[in-house]
Protein backbone atom coordinates (compact mmCIF):
# COMPACT_ATOMS: atom_id res chain seq x y z
CA UNK A 1 0.00 0.00 0.00
CA UNK A 2 2.97 2.30 0.38
CA UNK A 3 3.95 1.90 -3.29
CA UNK A 4 1.38 4.44 -4.67
CA UNK A 5 2.36 6.95 -1.98
CA UNK A 6 6.02 6.54 -2.92
CA UNK A 7 5.20 7.02 -6.59
CA UNK A 8 3.27 10.22 -5.87
CA UNK A 9 6.09 11.48 -3.65
CA UNK A 10 8.69 10.84 -6.34
CA UNK A 11 6.76 13.11 -8.70
CA UNK A 12 6.87 16.06 -6.27
CA UNK A 13 9.36 18.88 -6.76
CA UNK A 14 12.26 19.42 -4.41
CA UNK A 15 10.71 22.70 -3.20
CA UNK A 16 7.52 20.87 -2.21
CA UNK A 17 9.53 18.25 -0.33
CA UNK A 18 11.61 20.86 1.48
CA UNK A 19 8.48 22.74 2.51
CA UNK A 20 6.88 19.54 3.87
CA UNK A 21 10.03 18.65 5.81
CA UNK A 22 10.20 22.14 7.36
CA UNK A 23 6.52 21.98 8.24
CA UNK A 24 6.83 18.64 9.96
CA UNK A 25 9.97 19.69 11.84
CA UNK A 26 8.28 22.82 13.13
CA UNK A 27 5.24 20.73 14.10
CA UNK A 28 7.49 18.43 16.15
CA UNK A 29 9.23 21.41 17.81
CA UNK A 30 5.84 22.87 18.67
CA UNK A 31 4.68 19.62 20.27
CA UNK A 32 7.91 19.36 22.29
CA UNK A 33 7.55 22.80 23.87
CA UNK A 34 3.85 22.60 24.70
CA UNK A 35 2.91 22.85 28.37
CA UNK A 36 -0.77 21.89 27.93
CA UNK A 37 -2.73 19.47 25.82
CA UNK A 38 -3.34 22.09 23.10
CA UNK A 39 -0.16 23.96 22.04
CA UNK A 40 -0.27 27.77 21.92
CA UNK A 41 0.80 29.28 18.63
CA UNK A 42 2.69 32.56 18.43
CA UNK A 43 2.47 34.98 15.52
CA UNK A 44 5.74 33.62 14.13
CA UNK A 45 4.32 30.07 14.25
CA UNK A 46 1.19 31.16 12.43
CA UNK A 47 3.13 33.01 9.76
CA UNK A 48 5.39 30.01 9.14
CA UNK A 49 2.48 27.56 8.96
CA UNK A 50 0.57 29.83 6.59
CA UNK A 51 3.55 30.21 4.24
CA UNK A 52 4.43 26.50 4.14
CA UNK A 53 0.84 25.29 3.84
CA UNK A 54 0.34 27.53 0.86
CA UNK A 55 3.09 25.55 -0.91
CA UNK A 56 2.17 21.98 -0.03
CA UNK A 57 -1.54 21.92 0.87
CA UNK A 58 -3.41 20.63 -2.17
CA UNK A 59 -6.62 18.61 -2.57
CA UNK A 60 -6.03 15.08 -1.45
CA UNK A 61 -3.49 15.96 1.25
CA UNK A 62 -5.88 16.33 4.14
CA UNK A 63 -4.15 13.42 5.83
CA UNK A 64 -1.52 15.86 7.21
CA UNK A 65 -2.10 16.08 10.93
CA UNK A 66 -1.45 19.74 11.81
CA UNK A 67 -2.42 21.79 14.86
CA UNK A 68 -4.59 24.06 12.68
CA UNK A 69 -7.56 23.54 10.43
CA UNK A 70 -7.85 24.85 6.84
CA UNK A 71 -10.28 27.54 8.00
CA UNK A 72 -7.73 28.89 10.45
CA UNK A 73 -5.36 30.16 7.75
CA UNK A 74 -7.89 32.62 6.17
CA UNK A 75 -8.87 33.81 9.65
CA UNK A 76 -5.22 34.63 10.44
CA UNK A 77 -5.01 36.54 7.18
CA UNK A 78 -8.14 38.57 8.02
CA UNK A 79 -6.76 39.42 11.45
CA UNK A 80 -3.43 40.59 10.01
CA UNK A 81 -5.15 42.82 7.44
CA UNK A 82 -7.41 44.30 10.11
CA UNK A 83 -4.47 45.12 12.39
CA UNK A 84 -2.47 46.67 9.55
CA UNK A 85 -5.24 49.06 8.51
CA UNK A 86 -6.01 49.94 12.11
CA UNK A 87 -2.36 50.88 12.72
CA UNK A 88 -2.30 53.00 9.54
CA UNK A 89 -5.41 54.92 10.54
CA UNK A 90 -3.90 55.67 13.96
CA UNK A 91 -0.66 56.94 12.41
CA UNK A 92 -2.55 59.30 10.11
CA UNK A 93 -4.60 60.85 12.91
CA UNK A 94 -1.79 61.97 15.19
CA UNK A 95 1.85 62.96 15.30
CA UNK A 96 4.07 65.07 13.05
CA UNK A 97 4.61 64.00 9.42
CA UNK A 98 7.77 62.09 8.66
CA UNK A 99 10.73 64.09 7.44
CA UNK A 100 11.32 63.67 3.72
CA UNK A 101 14.66 62.00 2.92
CA UNK A 102 15.41 64.70 0.34
CA UNK A 103 15.53 67.32 3.11
CA UNK A 104 17.95 65.21 5.16
CA UNK A 105 20.17 64.67 2.13
CA UNK A 106 20.16 68.38 1.26
CA UNK A 107 21.02 69.48 4.83
CA UNK A 108 23.90 66.98 5.06
CA UNK A 109 25.22 68.04 1.65
CA UNK A 110 25.31 71.70 2.70
CA UNK A 111 26.98 70.80 6.00
CA UNK A 112 29.68 68.79 4.19
CA UNK A 113 30.32 71.46 1.56
CA UNK A 114 30.45 74.33 4.09
CA UNK A 115 32.05 73.23 7.33
CA UNK A 116 31.85 76.76 8.76
CA UNK A 117 28.05 77.00 8.40
CA UNK A 118 25.95 76.64 11.54
CA UNK A 119 22.44 75.21 11.66
CA UNK A 120 20.76 78.62 11.28
CA UNK A 121 22.83 79.42 8.17
CA UNK A 122 21.85 76.05 6.71
CA UNK A 123 18.19 76.70 7.59
CA UNK A 124 18.16 79.82 5.42
CA UNK A 125 19.71 78.21 2.33
CA UNK A 126 16.84 75.76 1.51
CA UNK A 127 14.39 78.66 1.77
CA UNK A 128 16.05 80.17 -1.29
CA UNK A 129 15.25 76.90 -3.10
CA UNK A 130 11.58 76.95 -2.09
CA UNK A 131 11.86 74.43 0.77
CA UNK A 132 10.72 75.51 4.24
CA UNK A 133 12.48 73.64 7.01
CA UNK A 134 12.53 74.53 10.70
CA UNK A 135 15.77 75.36 12.46
CA UNK A 136 15.01 72.64 15.03
CA UNK A 137 14.75 70.08 12.22
CA UNK A 138 18.16 71.07 10.85
CA UNK A 139 19.62 70.89 14.37
CA UNK A 140 18.18 67.39 14.83
CA UNK A 141 19.52 66.15 11.48
CA UNK A 142 23.02 67.43 12.17
CA UNK A 143 23.14 66.05 15.72
CA UNK A 144 21.87 62.66 14.55
CA UNK A 145 24.71 62.40 12.01
CA UNK A 146 27.42 63.59 14.43
CA UNK A 147 27.83 67.12 12.99
CA UNK A 148 28.18 70.14 15.27
CA UNK A 149 25.03 72.24 14.61
CA UNK A 150 26.69 75.51 15.61
CA UNK A 151 30.45 75.43 15.01
CA UNK A 152 30.92 79.17 15.35
CA UNK A 153 28.75 80.76 18.01
CA UNK A 154 31.50 82.55 19.89
CA UNK A 155 30.63 86.11 18.84
CA UNK A 156 28.64 88.69 20.81
CA UNK A 157 25.06 89.37 19.80
CA UNK A 158 24.50 92.96 18.59
CA UNK A 159 21.34 95.01 19.08
CA UNK A 160 19.79 96.18 15.83
CA UNK A 161 18.22 99.55 15.18
CA UNK A 162 14.48 99.93 15.32
CA UNK A 163 12.73 98.51 12.26
CA UNK A 164 10.86 101.73 11.77
CA UNK A 165 14.18 103.54 11.16
CA UNK A 166 15.82 100.84 9.07
CA UNK A 167 14.43 102.16 5.76
CA UNK A 168 16.32 105.41 6.22
CA UNK A 169 19.68 104.07 7.44
CA UNK A 170 22.83 103.08 5.58
CA UNK A 171 26.16 102.22 7.19
CA UNK A 172 29.69 102.20 5.83
CA UNK A 173 33.10 101.14 7.03
CA UNK A 174 36.62 100.16 5.98
CA UNK A 175 38.34 96.81 6.36
CA UNK A 176 41.79 95.65 5.34
CA UNK A 177 42.98 92.63 3.37
CA UNK A 178 46.56 91.34 3.45
CA UNK A 179 47.65 90.29 -0.06
CA UNK A 180 50.24 87.70 -1.02
CA UNK A 181 52.35 90.28 -2.85
CA UNK A 182 53.18 91.84 0.54
CA UNK A 183 50.81 94.83 0.32
CA UNK A 184 47.71 95.72 2.27
CA UNK A 185 44.46 96.75 0.57
CA UNK A 186 41.78 98.96 2.09
CA UNK A 187 38.21 98.11 1.11
CA UNK A 188 35.33 100.58 1.52
CA UNK A 189 31.83 99.11 1.69
CA UNK A 190 28.32 100.18 2.67
CA UNK A 191 25.16 98.27 3.57
CA UNK A 192 21.49 99.27 3.54
CA UNK A 193 19.82 98.38 6.83
CA UNK A 194 16.34 97.70 5.44
CA UNK A 195 17.24 95.53 2.45
CA UNK A 196 20.67 94.25 3.60
CA UNK A 197 21.95 95.16 0.13
CA UNK A 198 25.73 95.55 0.11
CA UNK A 199 27.68 98.14 -1.89
CA UNK A 200 31.39 97.34 -2.24
CA UNK A 201 32.61 100.77 -3.28
CA UNK A 202 36.24 99.96 -4.07
CA UNK A 203 39.63 98.79 -2.89
CA UNK A 204 42.99 100.52 -2.94
CA UNK A 205 46.42 100.28 -1.38
CA UNK A 206 46.48 104.05 -0.71
CA UNK A 207 43.13 105.37 0.59
CA UNK A 208 43.52 109.13 0.18
CA UNK A 209 40.82 111.66 1.03
CA UNK A 210 40.19 112.23 -2.67
CA UNK A 211 39.67 108.52 -3.23
CA UNK A 212 37.24 108.24 -0.30
CA UNK A 213 35.30 111.28 -1.55
CA UNK A 214 34.98 109.77 -5.03
CA UNK A 215 33.74 106.45 -3.65
CA UNK A 216 31.15 108.32 -1.60
CA UNK A 217 29.93 110.10 -4.74
CA UNK A 218 29.61 106.73 -6.45
CA UNK A 219 27.52 105.52 -3.52
CA UNK A 220 25.21 108.52 -3.79
CA UNK A 221 24.70 107.84 -7.50
CA UNK A 222 23.83 104.21 -6.72
CA UNK A 223 21.30 105.34 -4.12
CA UNK A 224 19.70 107.74 -6.59
CA UNK A 225 19.19 104.92 -9.07
CA UNK A 226 17.51 102.76 -6.42
CA UNK A 227 14.31 103.29 -4.48
CA UNK A 228 16.08 103.71 -1.12
CA UNK A 229 15.23 106.87 0.82
CA UNK A 230 18.34 107.25 2.94
CA UNK A 231 18.40 109.94 5.64
CA UNK A 232 21.17 108.73 7.93
CA UNK A 233 24.66 107.31 7.34
CA UNK A 234 26.42 105.56 10.22
CA UNK A 235 30.20 105.44 10.30
CA UNK A 236 33.01 105.30 12.81
CA UNK A 237 35.62 107.97 13.54
CA UNK A 238 38.32 106.62 11.21
CA UNK A 239 40.85 109.24 10.05
CA UNK A 240 40.40 107.99 6.49
CA UNK A 241 37.17 109.97 6.18
CA UNK A 242 37.87 113.53 4.93
CA UNK A 243 36.45 116.51 6.87
CA UNK A 244 34.33 117.66 3.88
CA UNK A 245 32.57 114.30 3.63
CA UNK A 246 29.75 115.35 5.93
CA UNK A 247 29.06 118.43 3.78
CA UNK A 248 28.90 116.22 0.69
CA UNK A 249 26.37 113.93 2.33
CA UNK A 250 24.36 116.85 3.73
CA UNK A 251 23.95 118.20 0.21
CA UNK A 252 22.22 114.92 -0.69
CA UNK A 253 19.93 115.15 2.37
CA UNK A 254 21.84 112.56 4.42
CA UNK A 255 22.86 113.22 8.01
CA UNK A 256 26.09 111.61 9.29
CA UNK A 257 25.94 109.72 12.59
CA UNK A 258 29.31 108.87 14.15
CA UNK A 259 29.62 105.86 16.41
CA UNK A 260 31.45 106.08 19.70
CA UNK A 261 35.10 105.09 20.01
CA UNK A 262 35.56 101.31 20.22
CA UNK A 263 31.80 100.68 20.11
CA UNK A 264 31.21 98.23 17.25
CA UNK A 265 27.62 97.59 18.35
CA UNK A 266 26.68 101.08 17.26
CA UNK A 267 27.45 99.94 13.71
CA UNK A 268 26.44 96.33 14.29
CA UNK A 269 25.02 95.41 10.88
CA UNK A 270 28.07 96.64 8.99
CA UNK A 271 30.45 94.96 11.43
CA UNK A 272 28.43 91.76 11.17
CA UNK A 273 28.74 91.75 7.40
CA UNK A 274 32.51 92.33 7.53
CA UNK A 275 32.88 89.47 10.01
CA UNK A 276 30.84 87.14 7.82
CA UNK A 277 32.81 88.17 4.73
CA UNK A 278 36.08 87.33 6.46
CA UNK A 279 34.84 83.95 7.74
CA UNK A 280 33.19 82.88 4.49
CA UNK A 281 35.80 84.10 2.03
CA UNK A 282 38.94 85.92 3.19
CA UNK A 283 39.92 83.35 5.83
CA UNK A 284 39.52 80.51 3.34
CA UNK A 285 41.26 81.76 0.20
CA UNK A 286 44.57 83.27 -0.91
CA UNK A 287 44.39 86.61 -2.72
CA UNK A 288 47.41 87.43 -4.82
CA UNK A 289 47.12 91.11 -5.64
CA UNK A 290 44.73 94.03 -5.93
CA UNK A 291 43.15 93.03 -9.30
CA UNK A 292 42.50 89.55 -7.90
CA UNK A 293 40.89 91.11 -4.82
CA UNK A 294 38.62 93.31 -6.95
CA UNK A 295 37.37 90.26 -8.87
CA UNK A 296 36.71 88.39 -5.64
CA UNK A 297 34.88 91.41 -4.18
CA UNK A 298 32.66 91.76 -7.23
CA UNK A 299 31.84 88.04 -7.22
CA UNK A 300 30.96 88.04 -3.53
CA UNK A 301 28.87 91.21 -3.87
CA UNK A 302 26.77 89.47 -6.53
CA UNK A 303 26.44 86.40 -4.31
CA UNK A 304 25.40 88.48 -1.31
CA UNK A 305 22.79 90.57 -3.13
CA UNK A 306 21.24 87.92 -5.36
CA UNK A 307 21.47 84.66 -3.42
CA UNK A 308 22.59 84.70 0.21
CA UNK A 309 19.61 84.34 2.59
CA UNK A 310 19.12 86.81 5.45
CA UNK A 311 17.16 86.20 8.62
CA UNK A 312 15.97 89.83 8.62
CA UNK A 313 14.39 89.22 5.18
CA UNK A 314 12.72 85.91 6.10
CA UNK A 315 15.57 83.96 4.45
CA UNK A 316 15.29 85.86 1.17
CA UNK A 317 18.11 87.61 -0.71
CA UNK A 318 18.20 91.43 -1.00
CA UNK A 319 17.64 91.49 -4.79
CA UNK A 320 15.77 88.21 -5.19
CA UNK A 321 12.41 87.21 -3.65
CA UNK A 322 11.78 83.78 -2.22
CA UNK A 323 10.71 81.19 -4.81
CA UNK A 324 7.39 79.34 -4.53
CA UNK A 325 7.18 76.42 -2.15
CA UNK A 326 8.27 73.04 -3.48
CA UNK A 327 5.32 70.66 -3.73
CA UNK A 328 7.00 67.53 -5.12
CA UNK A 329 10.03 66.66 -3.01
CA UNK A 330 10.50 63.32 -4.78
CA UNK A 331 11.30 65.08 -8.06
CA UNK A 332 13.30 67.89 -6.45
CA UNK A 333 17.01 68.13 -7.22
CA UNK A 334 19.51 70.83 -6.18
CA UNK A 335 22.46 71.99 -8.24
CA UNK A 336 25.60 73.41 -6.68
CA UNK A 337 27.09 76.53 -8.30
CA UNK A 338 30.50 77.58 -6.99
CA UNK A 339 31.63 81.21 -6.74
CA UNK A 340 34.91 82.87 -5.85
CA UNK A 341 36.92 79.95 -7.16
CA UNK A 342 34.84 77.32 -5.36
CA UNK A 343 35.07 78.86 -1.89
CA UNK A 344 31.44 80.05 -1.80
CA UNK A 345 28.63 77.63 -2.73
CA UNK A 346 25.18 78.46 -4.05
CA UNK A 347 22.35 75.96 -4.46
CA UNK A 348 19.73 76.29 -7.18
CA UNK A 349 16.96 74.11 -8.49
CA UNK A 350 18.16 71.70 -11.12
CA UNK A 351 16.35 71.99 -14.43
Amino acid sequence: MRTPAWLRLSQRSSAWKDAEILLLRHHIALLERRSTTRPKLTWSDRALFAALLALILRPGHAQLRLPVTPATIPRWHRDLVKRRWTAKSKRKSRGRPRRHPTITQLVLQMARDNEHWGYRRITGEPAGLGITVAASTVWEILKKHGIDPAPRRDGPTWAQFLRSQAEAIIACDFFTVDLLDGTKAYVMAAIEHATRRIHILGATAHPTHAWVTQQTRNLLMDLEDSTAQVRYLIRDRDILYPPQLEDLLAGAGIETLRSAVRAPRMNAIMERWIGGYRRELLDRTLIWNLPHLLRILHDYETHHNTHRPHMALASAAPDKPKPPEVTDLDAFRARNQARAGGVVNEYRRAA
